[in-house]
């Protein structure tokens, strides 16, 4: 491993709760191993990325009812390329080239369960997106 590797695996939250075992597909080791710490520790990123999205958009997303906002989160990151590639980049820089190796043999099954969980990291925090200006 090289010293970006190391330097990448040593700057991720460890989750206790997010096992890896050998009777796991090969999928869900790297959702457990590599996609849950990266997305946990680029967490303060992905919201104000979130925040920036909304602001681009005349900041609709504030006058919604709490069920609609869940459903403007999931409708933002399936349907608008550019945001969705943008997460993607910020949690595929994270990789190390190992699992960057691991991520291509499988890249759409992995870019599903990738949004997937930021759509629902984004949902359980959606009381962070209060009005509020941008820093």
């Amino acid at each position: 491993m090289n010293e970006r590797s190391t330097d990448l695996l040593r700057f991720r939250p460890e989750i206790h709760k997010a096992r890896v075992t050998p009777d796991m597909s090969s999928d869900e080791q790297f959702q457990n191993g590599t996609l849950r710490p990266i997305i946990k520790f680029q967490n303060p990123l992905l919201i104000a990325a979130f925040r920036n999205y909304v602001h681009k958009h005349k900041n609709f997303f504030y006058g919604l009812t709490l069920e609609k906002k869940l459903d403007y989160v999931e409708h933002a990151i399936q349907k608008d390329m550019k945001y969705r590639n943008s997460l993607k980049g910020m949690i595929i820089g994270q990789f190390t080239v190992e699992e960057y190796a691991i991520y291509i043999q499988n890249s759409s099954a992995l870019n599903k369960r990738m949004m997937n969980m930021v759509i629902e990291r984004l949902k359980d925090q959606v009381q962070l997106f209060e009005l509020i200006p941008l820093v």
